[in-house]
């Protein structure tokens, strides 16, 4: 940033000018330029400046030059001080937005709409000798913490009062789209003005249409009731044979995406005839195609609306005009099977809902038993549309290869598959050929995560590395690393290393193992540009290309930063110090804490003022400590960004560095300026200053932030749970909106408070729980939700199979969808009497519930045996589909599994409760059934057995290929064993890489927790 308005005085430096004591210094500056110059002394710098761009448009500077210096005198100031104040200030205000809007606040509206138009056109404004970079200025002012808050809340609270005027009707749409709106809140719109011309209101209705999705729902609803308000005091009824309604077809277009928000009893009062001029619009698909946040009784509502006027619900033609309505159609028994099919395809778009696929789910179901009445799935399956996705398992196995070869361009683009799902289908397309194409490859698309890591190894090398520019490339992310070395490993096989490494990217090149990558003597670095690395890759090629080149461009390209050490960080002449600065302050993320710390000490000896301050927090606390009291603005905004625990791993130096930061804000939120600039650090703030030290100001933005913090410790969720009671006081008047707002924070309430909610909002509550599944609750959130469930399905039938059952609820398979974490208040007769078809359907859902107990899990297990036979009977994706229920299996049954495929020991190597007994006993099973001996096991046959190969003794560890270990190095070193098995893969490592004594820093990175045996620790950390 440089603004330069003062420039032009420089040359009044060189004038000599003089004045006599009686003259009044100001008499012959026109008052409007000696009012633009006091403001200025006055430190009103952007009003000053603003005002003297306009002045001297229209007016000469050059005549006042020599007033104009002899007034700055007599005001006891100089140019040279003027000039620094000038400078510090946009300094200063592009560090404390808080300031930029209160001096925006107190202009005048004229001044403050030209200073707005400076600021958002983003010009080099140049007028005689001025120049100021706005644009500039604006970039640093939207790129830090509540920069863009300062300039969209002045502008709201200045121009609402005016929005019927054009300039600031343009101010405004501008503000709203520049913060996506996401600074808008409820209580702002309730004093925007009922009465605006229609053309003011169709623009600004417009954009809050546009930024629907960015806003809270409690915006979205206030919003909803605005408008509401303004079309309703617009409407007038044609007369008391007309329509009593206020929602006319134009009305219900003109609401958009805010339909959702009309109250049923409003619904259910539209005239038919303006209801069916609405479904008559052109645009009136899209519109309902984009209703993604309506709720199963407003679309019922609607749908009764549309059945009533007279349209046909089960016409191919209505069902198209219905848009997402028709993901709660409520007419399933008037269709017959090519209605049904028809339905299904339009039901397509339905994953786009933000909420209740279960319910999605079911009417798919029933659909597809339609479908299926009069023709086989074999026959139908290309034409279901991604309803096959809620296909049993016995269903899948019912197919024919034929069918699902025919059906694979289908197949292909259905999303929702689970792994075992997938497991079949790929197997039935592959065959009993057990190879694969690259046009078969491509064929697949998401459905090639269920192809074995074998069948990828024996796949061609050449078809292989096409596909991992495509089709695997995509969906790598999802591959195993068994499968990603399978592949891999082909490759490596038949080409040269710098082919490799020209090929191969993001999750397949991390897996290139650091033995075949040593092979490489030298490569252009050009090639490594956006290319991820492991560290162990980073450090070898860094040392290969570097040689001769200079440091700045060596660190420019790709990952390659990341092999930098700390002899070479700390060798670094101070010309090339100064020119590899900016891209390692750049790239910080992606450096170790080590490294972060070797840079820190590089920057304290050469140039400790131009350190960044979140690489003063790793060095000696002292320093932090002592630093002054300017260092308090940057480094809030640097922590408030940063993931701490990767930069500062010891906890109690982060929560020294944390108490640091918090001075800087005395350790009080005032206001959500300072919520913006604490970041992710709000999710470190201590219970106390949670209780006592966040403002009513700063709430509700401290609210949503808060809402992302995943670890939170249970006083700090204690105190989080009062203040949102204290603040938006008994649940018995909260509205949905509210939480939807609060989201996870809802989970923290006590259960005397959830229960409230459940018994108001049940469905909200239940959707809650699969938002939050997987994240660590309050147990008295389940319970309320299990319970909420019991009450809401409460005519469901008792089971009464068997004499034991008798009026026992059991689970249903709608139940598992809904309950997600909660499924784990099914007691051990309920799970007993659960019907083996809802076991089957729900078996992958409940196997990756992490809470359930042991009990439990056995009776899981048993369910299992009675749904699919005897274990020695279960096929690799039943296995693969248990997930923790598979803990449950004792020594003797794991022997009786299936465990010839390494995906399958993949699966099962995902869980890490196993007992030494029952590792041991997969690892056997797994030899035994796969033929293998330890001595011919592959690389990925150790990746894909992860910490089960824990289980190994020292004859088998010893047996290992060194190739095969050299290949898995990697990930092997990754996993923790008892002190005999790390020793004895240490012996692997030297036999691979050679004496301990030779091995550089990459070997010590790629062989991980064996490097702790190794003895060597002449080399730092990296």
């Amino acid at each position: 940033m440089q603004p330069n308005f003062w420039i032009w005085l420089v040359i009044l430096n060189f004038w000599r000018v003089g004045f006599t004591v009686d003259e009044d210094p100001g008499e012959n500056l026109p008052a409007e330029l000696r009012e633009i110059l006091d403001k200025l002394l006055d430190g009103k710098y952007i009003e000053g400046t603003v005002e003297g761009l306009e002045y001297f448009r229209n007016n000469s500077a050059s005549k006042y030059y020599a007033d104009m210096l002899r007034y700055l005198h007599s005001k006891g100031s100089s140019l040279h001080s003027l000039q620094n104040a000038f400078s510090n200030y946009f300094r200063e205000i592009v560090l404390q937005p808080r300031r930029l809007a209160a001096d925006l606040q107190q202009m005048k509206i004229s001044t403050f709409l030209l200073s707005t138009k400076y600021f958002y056109g983003g010009k080099i404004i140049e007028i005689a000798f001025i120049t100021i970079d706005f644009g500039h200025i604006k970039n640093q002012i939207m790129q830090i913490p509540g920069g863009n808050r300062s300039l969209f809340e002045t502008s709201w609270q200045k121009c609402l009062p005016l929005i019927s005027s054009s300039q600031c009707l343009e101010l405004l749409i501008m503000a709203l789209r520049l913060s996506s709106a996401i600074y808008l809140q409820p209580e702002m719109i309730v004093n925007m003005p009922k009465d605006l011309q229609e053309e003011t209101f169709k623009n600004i209705t417009t954009v809050f249409k546009e930024l629907y999705d960015k806003m809270t729902a409690r915006t979205q609803r206030a919003i909803y009731e605005w408008m509401r308000q303004s079309l309703q005091q617009s409407y007038k009824p044609p007369g008391e044979s007309g329509i009593e309604s206020w929602i006319t077809a134009e009305n219900l277009w003109f609401l958009g995406r805010y339909i959702v928000h009309l109250p049923l009893e409003e619904i259910q009062k539209i005239s038919l005839n303006e209801i069916r001029l609405f479904i008559n619009y052109d645009n009136a698909t899209k519109q309902l195609d984009s209703v993604y946040d309506i709720t199963p009784a407003t679309a019922r509502a609607f749908q009764e609306r549309i059945d009533a006027s007279g349209f046909d619900m089960a016409n191919t033609s209505t069902v198209y005009r219905l848009g997402l309505l028709v993901c709660f159609f409520d007419n399933v028994q008037e269709l017959d099977a090519g209605e049904a099919r028809s339905l299904l395809h339009q039901m397509i778009k339905c994953s786009r809902l933000k909420g209740f696929q279960v319910a999605v789910r079911k009417l798919k179901s029933k659909l597809l038993e339609l479908v299926l009445k009069n023709q086989t799935l074999n026959e139908t399956l290309d034409s279901i549309s991604d309803a096959i996705a809620g296909l049993s398992f016995i269903q899948l196995e019912s197919l024919s290869p034929q069918a699902v070869r025919g059906a694979i361009s289908v197949l292909r683009t259905v999303s929702g598959w689970t792994k075992s799902q997938m497991i079949i289908l790929a197997d039935k397309f592959i065959g009993d050929s057990k190879q694969l194409s690259l046009f078969n490859i491509s064929q697949l698309g998401e459905l090639v995560l269920g192809v074995s890591a074998d069948v990828f190894y024996s796949t061609s090398a050449d078809d292989l590395a096409q596909a991992v520019k495509g089709t695997l490339s995509d969906h790598a992310a999802k591959l195993s690393a068994a499968q990603q070395l399978a592949v891999v490993t082909k490759i490596v096989e038949t080409k040269d290393i710098s082919s490799v490494l020209d090929l191969l990217n993001g999750s397949f090149l991390k897996e290139l193992p650091l033995s075949s990558l040593l092979r490489a003597k030298n490569y252009n670095i050009t090639q490594l540009v956006h290319k991820e690395l492991r560290r162990s890759q980073a450090l070898f090629l860094y040392n290969i290309v570097s040689d001769g080149k200079p440091a700045n461009e060596t660190i420019s390209f790709g990952e390659l930063v990341k092999g930098l050490t700390c002899e070479q960080i700390q060798s670094l002449d101070n010309a090339t110090f100064l020119a590899v600065a900016e891209l390692l302050e750049n790239n910080l993320d992606l450096l170790s804490p080590h490294q972060l710390n070797c840079l820190a000490w590089k920057y304290q000896q050469k140039m400790p003022k131009s350190m960044p301050p979140l690489l003063l927090t790793t060095l000696p606390f002292a320093l932090l400590e002592n630093a002054a009291q300017s260092i308090c603005r940057p480094l809030l905004l640097s922590l408030g960004k940063a993931k701490l625990h990767l930069i500062i791993p010891d906890s109690r130096k982060r929560n020294k560095v944390i108490r640091k930061a918090l001075q800087c804000l005395n350790y009080t939120l005032r206001d959500e300026y300072d919520v913006d600039i604490l970041g992710r650090m709000i999710c470190n703030l201590s219970p106390q200053i949670i209780k006592t030290n966040i403002s009513l100001k700063a709430l509700t933005e401290a609210f949503m932030q808060i809402r992302s913090c995943r670890n939170l410790s249970n006083d700090q969720k204690r105190e989080v749970r009062n203040k949102i009671r204290k603040y938006y006081g008994n649940p018995t008047v909260w509205q949905p909106e509210l939480i939807q707002d609060l989201g996870p924070l809802v989970t923290l309430l006590s259960k005397e408070d959830l229960i409230i909610l459940a018994e108001k909002f049940p469905d909200i509550l239940l959707q809650l729980a699969l938002d939050v599944e997987g994240m660590v609750v309050f147990q008295d959130f389940l319970a309320v939700v299990f319970d909420a469930l019991k009450r809401t399905s409460g005519n469901d039938k008792p089971s009464s199979s068997t004499p034991d059952c008798s009026g026992v609820r059991v689970p249903s398979f709608d139940h598992i969808l809904k309950l997600a974490d909660a499924n784990s208040y099914w007691s051990i007769q309920e799970l007993n009497c659960m019907s083996t078809q809802t076991f089957i359907k729900g078996v992958e859902l409940l196997g990756a519930l992490k809470s359930f107990n042991m009990e439990q899990l056995t009776a899981l297990k048993d369910k299992a045996k009675m749904a699919w036979g005897p274990v020695r009977s279960w096929k690799k994706y039943q296995v693969v589909a248990l997930g923790r229920i598979a803990l449950a299996l004792n020594e003797s049954e794991i022997k009786e599994l299936e465990l010839v495929s390494i995906d399958t020991i993949t699966a099962l190597s995902q869980q890490t409760e196993w007992t030494p007994m029952q590792a041991r006993s997969i690892l056997e099973g797994f030899l035994q059934d796969s033929g293998l001996t330890v001595d011919a096991m592959k690389g990925w046959d150790l990746v894909g057995s992860g910490s089960l190969l824990c289980a190994m003794n020292a004859h088998e560890i010893n047996s290992l290929s060194v190739a095969t270990y050299s290949a898995a190095a990697a990930r092997i070193g990754e996993i923790s064993c008892k002190v005999e098995i790390l020793q004895g893969l240490l012996k692997k490592a030297r036999n691979g890489f050679g004496n301990v004594e030779d091995w550089r820093n990459f070997n010590l990175q790629e062989v991980g927790t064996i490097a702790d045996f190794s003895g060597t620790d002449s080399i730092l950390p990296i």
